[in-house]
């Protein structure tokens, strides 16, 4: 029961945090039988939080000792059975404190539950994935052995890409599931020669997680990646090329930034001024777009006068019409927002905690204020306006969420509308821009032996 109320307020803290959440391969996680869920580490607890909303079974979180004694994340843990995992600062010298985490772990695998694990060993920003400790591999080939035969135990492997991770409503994170790994051929291995096995396992999941991921030096790599991405599909279609199949379009935009990854990489050692060049030139388009207020996937359609009518009429209705209750919801919500962000501030903590601390702070500090939001409006306005602040509190929140992004993208748009009333030629030139940088990426593609690009198909990248 404490599982799924928490998992209940966890898949509702990231609907509200995120904008959006793919998930790729659910179908991937058996439905019965231990299962290992191997992932990357990049945004704190938030990542466990995803997996436990995205496995459909109760997930049992093999997480960090001190986590345990944050006031805050320390409860949810516990209510989730979650079993700590002291590492070398925290166990010292006694591995016994580490070996009771296996035998939690592994008694769990044989009653057929789910263990979270992630093998970097902690949490950082950067898209990249770190080398992986051999915990994972030894539990599995552990709980193999435990329960007396290989393919038992299923260890799956995890990826998350994640954009604008710690920004509210921005942020938006891409989950996916890959094949399990193969194991069974290193459990009779393992008796005789344990470290070889173990140091096998790892370097596969090593494989199969960094094949779920787009690793790049930075995030801002991965932004520009996204703008490169978007124009890269608008121009593709009019050229004919094939695009992929009905459910799986995320899957495929993986493998295609995946490739342009490894593509940069080889060239950026061979070519580095054209890299950089090619950087730039992302750069200044998406600074074009932003000024202009349009993103890559509007450009092309037709701003006919009628079409142009009907989208203003539509959108000011809509917003004159929520405008009271969103006010409302704004005005309510303004101070623990703004609470929260300076608490968040304060703490000083790393950016990969960033999102795991703005959610934390505000699942307290909202009830908070609303209770003395809710006393005032009661000492002022009586019992009759408290009941109505009640009722209206979170939905007045909710519709002042979307609201506001709606008005920001109508306002966005009417810039752009502006822009193309006053420049006529603007909306060519950005089109033209476009095109020439997409034709920039196909020459240096060009320029990339096939095996690099580890695509068979010549359009994917070329």
């Amino acid at each position: 029961m404490a599982y799924r109320v928490v998992r209940v307020l966890v898949r509702l803290l990231l609907w509200l945090f995120y904008r959006r959440i793919d998930v790729v391969g659910r179908e991937r996680i058996p439905a019965s039988g231990g299962v290992i869920i191997a992932a990357n580490h990049h945004n704190s607890v938030v990542d466990a939080m995803l997996i436990i909303v995205t496995v459909p079974r109760a997930v049992t979180v093999l997480a960090n000792a001190p986590l345990f004694r944050h006031p805050l994340v320390g409860p949810p843990l516990h209510l989730l059975g979650a079993v700590p995992v002291r590492r070398r600062a925290e166990a010292g010298d006694d591995p016994r404190k580490n070996e009771e985490m296996f035998a939690a772990a592994i008694e769990a695998l044989r009653a057929g539950g789910v263990i979270l694990i992630f093998p970097e060993g902690r949490t950082q920003p950067q898209p990249i994935l770190l080398p992986l400790r051999t915990g994972a591999a030894r539990l599995a080939l552990g709980a193999e052995r435990a329960m007396g035969g290989a393919g038992r135990v299923t260890l799956l492997p995890v990826g998350m890409v994640f954009h604008d991770p710690g920004t509210f409503r921005s942020a938006s994170v891409q989950i996916t599931i890959g094949g399990p790994i193969e194991t069974a051929d290193l459990t009779a291995a393992h008796r005789d020669r344990p470290e070889d096995a173990v140091r096998a396992i790892t370097a596969r999941l090593t494989e199969s997680i960094g094949a779920q991921i787009v690793e790049a030096q930075d995030q801002y790599s991965l932004e520009l990646l996204a703008v490169l991405e978007r124009a890269w599909w608008q121009e593709a279609a009019p050229r004919g090329e094939p695009e992929p199949r009905p459910g799986e379009a995320a899957e495929y935009a993986l493998a295609w930034k995946q490739r342009v990854m490894r593509a940069g990489r080889y060239l950026a050692a061979r070519e580095p001024h054209r890299v950089a060049a090619l950087r730039r030139k992302i750069e200044v388009y998406r600074g074009h777009l932003d000024e202009v207020g349009i993103a890559s996937d509007q450009l092309g359609l037709p701003y006919k006068p009628g079409l142009v009518l009907s989208y203003v009429a539509t959108n000011m209705l809509w917003l004159a019409l929520g405008l009271p209750l969103a006010c409302w919801g704004i005005v309510s919500h303004a101070a623990p927002y703004w609470l929260t962000g300076q608490i968040v501030k304060r703490l000083g903590r790393t950016s990969e905690e960033e999102a795991t601390d703005k959610m934390a702070v505000g699942l307290v500090f909202y009830p908070v204020l609303w209770a003395i939001e809710g006393w005032l409006v009661w000492r002022l306005a009586g019992r009759g306006a408290l009941l109505l602040f009640i009722v209206l509190i979170v939905p007045s929140g909710l519709l002042a969420l979307v609201w506001r992004e709606r008005l920001g993208r109508f306002i966005r748009q009417a810039r752009a509308f502006f822009w193309f009333l006053t420049d006529r030629g603007l909306h060519r030139r950005l089109l033209d821009e476009r095109r020439a940088l997409v034709g920039e990426v196909r020459d240096l593609a060009d320029r990339v032996p096939p095996e690099v690009l580890g695509s068979d198909r010549a359009s994917d990248v070329r």
